[in-house]
């Protein structure tokens, strides 16, 4: 599999109907979690560089786009697809590696969060740092929720009010990654006293006097009880 992932550019322009075709195929394929996009909106994300394509020669076979939400605190790893000629190939884990790396450079201080229902985006996003939260975690940008009326699971949305559904929420906090590493820094020992080195034949040699004074002791107190009798 000669597979190029690469960060999207202005010269990629021409491949936005293509990803469009491989978005709707995959949401076909897969019946949800998945918003069909148009081509308009494709070549935004390519011309400004917040997109990862996946080419075999000119064939496109996997993308996925970056989205900033609520000021810029939020930014979203979007509609990850992947051709089916070329799934269960590790693929989709590449992708999102290069997606993610992209997203800390542009965004390092942003909270990256995902909404999905597949399990195999769930377990890359939790190697990455990712972790489950409640929907009142991730961005109230109404425009981020607008962006779900393509999913065959809008109502489900909406008659929760925006709060749950199917899919699950994760986040990749990068504030909480510094604390955690910070935590888990491992101590240093201090520089050991050089009388350690003694403590442990000094121990032994004073438990062999012991003994030999009690043994003394002993054959003392029985030479005595001998002279008696």
């Amino acid at each position: 599999m000669a597979v190029k992932i690469v960060v999207a550019d202005a010269t990629h322009v021409k491949y936005a109907q293509d990803v469009c075709d491989l978005i709707r195929i995959t949401a076909q394929q897969k019946g949800s979690g998945i918003v069909d996009r148009s081509p308009d909106y494709v070549t935004d994300r390519i011309k400004t560089g917040r997109a990862v394509i996946a080419f075999d020669e000119e064939r496109v076979v996997g993308f996925v786009y970056i989205e900033t939400w609520s000021h810029g605190m939020f930014v979203a790893n979007s509609g990850l697809v992947v051709d089916s000629d070329y799934r269960y190939k590790g693929l989709a884990r590449q992708i999102k590696k290069s997606v993610f790396e992209l997203s800390r450079k542009l965004y390092p201080t942003s909270k990256i969060f995902s909404i999905t229902t597949g399990l195999a985006v769930m377990k890359l996003n939790s190697e990455l740092g990712y972790v489950p939260v409640t929907y009142s975690e991730l961005t109230r940008d109404i425009e981020f929720w607008q962006g779900c009326e393509g999913c065959k699971n809008f109502d489900i949305l909406q008659r929760n009010n925006y709060q749950k559904c199917l899919c699950t929420g994760l986040v990749f906090d990068p504030a909480k990654q510094k604390e955690h590493k910070k935590s888990s820094t491992d101590v240093v020992p201090q520089r050991l006293p050089f009388s350690v080195f003694f403590a442990r034949p000094y121990i032994f040699t004073k438990r062999i006097f012991q003994r030999l004074y009690i043994k003394i002791k002993r054959f003392k107190s029985r030479k005595k009880t001998n002279n008696k009798s």
